[in-house]
């Protein structure tokens, strides 16, 4: 293209990319003029004014209005600021329509009312503070006399759902169905009912006192990672590194429950770890046959989509055999 020549419309529509009347009307709007007019009237444009024309429909592409167009073209803004704050708009237009298809999927996954779309639209446009509040009315009323060591319905409401500034249609579905849920009254007689099935008990007293809450979440959590990084180095569990990280972790545990970690402890705590893949697969056999699967209906659902709308990635399984063998004594075979 040579850059004195002038062209008539045809030609500058063509590399433009835009249609001869879309070329006239950004003319007669005074939006991109011709450089000039021939002796009979007709439009010319050089190759100027036709990169001109190239990004007014880029920008139209976009849906950028008119009036932005012509402020930038005339020097009102920079080519910079206009797109930034054009990327703004589509960004919260987007937002609004991932809002809006996650609660059209929910309604049609669930085959909702008139009246369960205007809440749903409700539950997405919350604020943080509103959303805040939800959980904490959930967890101050299952809370509400339970037996349970003090301080462990506070740990649990520590655990709760964080919808970030631009959620997912998943995180938006997720947070959907769990606020639904928390506002249900029975599903809060369930969860209050299984954590005092399950933690009431003198064993379950236990697991929920503050120092055993404190290791889980706490120094437990250095410790077991510890172990996981030894073992996904493919160190062998009786390398140093190995008995050093496992020696600490069961330290740890053992030290929760107020005893010394001696050889015949560390052998038991052996035989447990190797025997745990066994039980989870029971316990999840007997989970999937049974009619009444209480975790899964209660406080599992609510740390499941907890998970889901906090995009915590799914839970690494402890390589149990191999913990076992780190786990045994030095002189027991070793």
């Amino acid at each position: 293209m040579n850059d004195n020549e002038l062209y008539p419309i045809g030609d500058a529509a063509r590399r433009s990319g835009l249609s001869v009347s879309a070329v006239r009307f950004y003319a007669d709007a005074g939006i991109v003029e011709p450089t000039h007019l021939s002796g009979a009237g007709h439009r010319l444009y050089d190759v100027d004014t036709i990169a001109r024309l190239e990004l007014v429909r880029t920008l139209r592409e976009l849906d950028t209005d008119l009036d932005e167009i012509r402020r930038l073209l005339e020097g009102g803004t920079t080519l910079h600021g206009l797109l930034t704050t054009h990327l703004e708009i589509v960004e919260r237009q987007e937002r609004t329509l991932r809002a809006r298809r996650a609660v059209l999927r929910t309604l049609i996954r669930q085959g909702g009312t008139t009246t369960q779309a205007d809440l749903m639209h409700k539950l997405v446009s919350m604020t943080d503070e509103e959303r805040e509040q939800v959980v904490d009315d959930f967890w101050n009323d299952v809370g509400e006399g339970l037996d349970v060591p003090d301080g462990f319905v506070d740990r649990l409401r520590a655990m709760r759902p964080i919808l970030p500034a631009d959620p997912t249609a998943a995180q938006l579905e997720a947070w959907i169905e769990l606020a639904d849920l928390v506002r249900d009254p029975e599903f809060r007689d369930a969860v209050r009912a299984y954590l005092h099935d399950t933690y009431s008990t003198d064993v379950g007293r236990d697991i929920a006192s503050a120092p055993f809450q404190d290791f889980i979440y706490g120094d437990g959590l250095s410790r077991i990672e510890e172990v996981m990084a030894a073992h996904r180095a493919g160190e062998s569990p009786r390398s140093p590194w190995a008995q050093n990280a496992i020696t600490r972790f069961m330290e740890g545990a053992a030290g929760v429950s107020g005893i010394e970690l001696t050889p015949e402890i560390r052998n038991r705590m052996a035989d447990s770890y190797r025997l745990l893949p066994d039980i989870e697969r029971q316990v999840a056999e007997e989970d999937a046959a049974s009619e009444d699967p209480v975790y899964d209906d209660t406080h599992g659902r609510y740390m499941s989509l907890v998970a889901v709308i906090n995009e915590h990635p799914p839970e690494e399984t402890p390589p149990y055999e191999w913990m076992a063998e780190a786990m045994r004594a030095p002189d027991d075979g070793a």
